[in-house]
């Protein structure tokens, strides 16, 4: 006997959540399976609400880009992850009509604790598989900030450490993020 999951795909997703399935279970659709999210404990409040604040007075005060928090993103592999933070083209009304594509994303951020090896494997290939050119993982347990840059095959080409200093995203050469203004 085999015994096969049910593989979501988008447009039923969303007939779910139309429907109201899911409103009280926080949940992400990841490769056509529902993932649960981890219930987001203070260090991870804290940090994720003043990175995006500070990010926010970066990018929004120029027009530059949308900082969206714990938004859903919609993704071609029959994923709809939400990240912590998602820089996004600054599409306004567009979002009206569907979330963030991968072509509206410069890149994407998520704290992660007790969701560490979900964010550093299963995520990184799903945005890799996406081409999101740059992904950040804020490991809260070791203060790091772990840059994916460059997806290729599905892979991130690129993967340094960093737990201070200065980092440029990919997307905005002009931009200066101060590594400890977001761990």
């Amino acid at each position: 006997m085999t015994i096969s999951a049910y593989q979501w795909t988008l447009d039923r997703y969303h007939q779910a959540i139309e429907a109201g399935i899911f409103e009280d279970q926080a949940v992400e659709l990841l490769k056509g399976e529902l993932v649960l999210m981890s219930p987001e404990g203070t260090p991870h409040a804290y940090y994720s609400d003043r990175a995006a604040r500070h990010l926010r007075r970066l990018l929004e005060s120029v027009n530059l880009a949308y900082v969206r928090e714990t938004k859903p993103i919609t993704l071609p592999n029959a994923s709809e992850p939400e990240p912590d933070i998602a820089i996004v083209q600054p599409l306004d009304q567009e979002y009206l009509t569907h979330h963030p594509y991968p072509e509206n994303i410069f890149w994407v951020i998520e704290y992660a604790q007790s969701s560490l090896l979900k964010d550093l494997e299963i995520k990184s290939k799903i945005y890799a598989e996406a081409n999101l050119i740059e992904y950040w993982v804020i490991n809260l347990r070791d203060q790091q900030l772990i840059v994916f840059r460059n997806p290729v095959d599905g892979k991130y080409q690129s993967k340094v450490t960093l737990t201070s200093g200065v980092i440029t995203p990919l997307t905005f050469p002009s931009l200066s993020v101060e590594v400890r203004q977001i761990i």
